[in-house]
């Protein structure tokens, strides 16, 4: 009985995890019309002709690509599902990011992260600690902030959030909300007047967007 691609795969990959001289753990398999194709990283040369002669005893394949690479093992560990593995450690070492709600995927590098979360800080600590990884060349946000309750007077709190704040004059800055949107205006004297006033704003119970005109003169 012909094997359908699927079992060809299981059946690599048993074999690939029986074979005692091949660590099968970087090692990804994948089957079209019974021609087996062998991805990922070995540690020496000879592990990876030990790979491919496991795929090879196994029956019904009727080829191999054989594209694993020798990666030495003091090489940094660059592949996308080495990478996606460090970002959800990072994740789950910061207690600011919420593992359940978050979703990673890499492709060549690239990081996308997906899922929602309650609080915008919590998407940018994500974007930030995934950016920290090394291999990443670039990290598409796409995190969303839930849409919670607005708190009727989210601009009295942002307003209070300003006043607490010694390095901002509170009474400079302009405060608009239109359902979770926030729209700052007005002038303040430095940068990181500005910056303050922003996070201010993202921290308030609600906000799903922060507009940001503020001038600085």
């Amino acid at each position: 009985m012909k094997k359908s691609d699927g079992q060809l795969q299981d059946d690599v990959m048993a074999e690939l995890a029986w074979e005692p001289s091949v660590d099968h753990a970087d090692i990804g398999v994948s089957v079209v019309d019974g021609v087996v194709t062998l991805n990922g990283f070995v540690k020496s040369y000879p592990e990876k002709l030990a790979a491919e002669r496991a795929a090879k005893r196994v029956a019904g394949v009727r080829a191999i690509a054989e594209e694993i690479k020798v990666r030495l093992p003091s090489e940094p560990k660059s592949a996308d599902h080495e990478i996606a593995k460090r970002i959800l450690d990072m994740f789950s070492w910061n207690v600011l990011i919420p593992e359940d709600g978050i979703k990673v995927k890499v492709e060549h590098g690239w990081v996308t992260l997906t899922g929602k979360v309650e609080w915008h800080y919590q998407s940018h600590e994500a974007r930030k600690a995934a950016g920290r990884v090394t291999g990443v060349i670039g990290v598409n946000n796409l995190i969303e902030v839930k849409q919670l309750p607005v708190a009727a007077d989210v601009k009295d709190r942002i307003m209070a959030a300003f006043k607490r704040q010694a390095d901002l004059d509170a009474a400079s800055v302009t405060v608009t909300t239109i359902g979770g949107k926030v729209k700052l205006g007005g002038k303040v004297k430095a940068w990181n007047e500005r910056s303050i006033a922003e996070r201010a704003a993202w921290a308030a119970p609600g906000v799903t967007a922060v507009e940001d005109h503020i001038v600085v003169a």
